[in-house]
C-alpha cells in the first residue's frame, strides 16, 4: 500500500469516476490510475469501485466505508509533511481559502494582500463557490480555512468561529421612487417592485426570505445571483430593485446606483470563518486568520479547535 493508491482512488471520486481527469490531476496515464486502483483493491481484498468494463460507475459499498478512512490517511500525511516544513523554521508552502464570491470579492482582497507581503514564499490558493461547497472543500480537505455568511454552522465535523457582522441595502438607479419615500422605507414599500437579489442559500437570502414571510408578504423576485456585481448591473438595467450585502457597495465605483440602508428590517448576518476538527495547520495559517479578524488569535483559536 503506498500513497500514490490513496490519491488514486480519493481522486476516482473527486472527479465523478473519471480516469481521465483523475490522470491529468495526478500528473500520470489512465492505465497507471487503474493499476494503482487494482493494485491497492488486491491488497484490501475489496473492490471499491463499480465498474461497467473498464469504466468506473460509482463506490461499492466497501468503497463507501473504506473512503473516510483514505481521506483521513492522505490528510494526515499531508499535515505531518507541513509540520515539519515549520519544525524547519520555513515559512513556505501553501495555503487553501475557500470563500463565497462575496467574501472573495469584498472582504478578502486586503487581507490577502497584506498575507502575500508577510509570507511571500506561501502559494495562496483561493477557491470560490456556494457556502455549501465551500463546506465541502473543508470536509474534504481541498481547503485548510473557510468562509462563508451560511452553511457552515451546520456542519458537526467542522468548527467555526465569528468573523463579522453586517446587514443589507438595497440598490436602485438615482431616479427610482423609492428614494423619495418617507425613510427608513418598509418591506411593503420594497415588496411593491420586483426584486432582484442573491439565491437560496447564498449571503444572507434566508433572513431576506424570513422577514417578507414574517410580514405575510410575497415579494416578486424577479432575478437571482450569486453575486452582489450581476444584480447591480440588472438593477442598472432598470428589471427591479436589488438587495445585496452592504459591504458590496462602493458609492466610487457604483456612483450610478443609490443605496438605501435596510438593516432594521432584515436580521443582522454573521460572516463565519471555519475549520476542519484534528486538521493541523501551519503557522502561517494562523497569520493569515488574525490578519482577517485580529481578535482571532493563534491561542483564540486552539482553544476553539480543542473544546471541539
Amino acid at each position: 500500500m503506498n500513497f500514490q493508491q490513496l490519491r488514486s482512488v480519493r481522486e476516482a471520486e473527486r472527479c465523478g469516476f473519471n480516469l481521465t481527469e483523475v490522470a491529468a490531476v495526478l500528473h500520470t496515464s489512465q492505465p497507471g490510475v487503474s493499476r494503482q486502483v487494482r493494485e491497492l483493491e488486491e491488497e484490501l481484498g475489496v473492490e471499491l469501485f463499480v465498474r461497467s468494463g473498464k469504466r468506473l460507475l460509482g463506490l461499492t459499498s466497501a468503497g463507501q466505508a473504506l473512503m473516510p478512512i483514505i481521506q483521513r490517511v492522505l490528510l494526515d500525511a499531508d499535515s505531518l509533511r507541513r509540520a515539519g516544513q515549520e519544525l524547519q523554521g520555513r515559512e513556505e508552502g501553501r495555503l487553501s481559502i475557500a470563500a463565497t464570491h462575496s467574501q472573495a470579492r469584498y472582504a478578502l482582497p486586503h487581507v490577502v494582500k497584506d498575507f502575500r507581503l508577510r509570507y511571500p514564499r506561501v502559494t495562496l490558493h483561493l477557491h470560490q463557490g456556494s457556502p455549501k461547497q465551500v463546506a465541502q472543500m473543508l470536509l474534504d480537505g481541498e481547503a485548510d480555512i473557510g468562509v462563508a455568511t451560511e452553511a457552515l454552522a451546520e456542519y458537526d465535523q467542522l468548527v467555526t468561529l465569528p468573523c463579522y457582522r453586517w446587514s443589507h441595502s438595497v440598490v436602485v438607479p438615482p431616479d427610482h421612487p423609492l428614494l423619495a419615500l418617507p425613510q427608513p422605507i418598509t418591506l411593503a414599500d420594497l415588496a411593491k417592485f420586483p426584486i432582484i437579489t442573491y439565491e437560496v442559500g447564498y449571503t444572507g437570502r434566508s433572513h431576506i426570505d424570513d422577514a417578507f414571510a414574517a410580514a405575510g408578504l410575497q415579494p416578486e423576485v424577479v432575478l437571482t445571483a450569486m453575486d452582489a456585481d450581476v444584480i447591480k448591473t440588472y438593477v442598472q438595467l432598470e428589471m427591479g430593485v436589488g438587495i445585496v450585502a452592504s459591504i458590496a457597495i462602493d458609492e466610487e465605483r457604483d456612483h450610478h446606483l443609490r443605496a438605501i440602508d435596510v438593516g432594521h428590517l432584515f436580521q443582522i448576518n454573521l460572516t463565519r470563518l471555519g475549520l476542519r476538527r484534528n486538521h493541523w495547520l501551519p503557522g502561517f495559517a494562523y497569520g493569515f486568520i488574525e490578519n482577517f479578524v485580529p481578535t482571532l488569535t493563534r491561542d483564540v483559536v486552539l482553544q476553539a479547535l480543542d473544546a471541539g
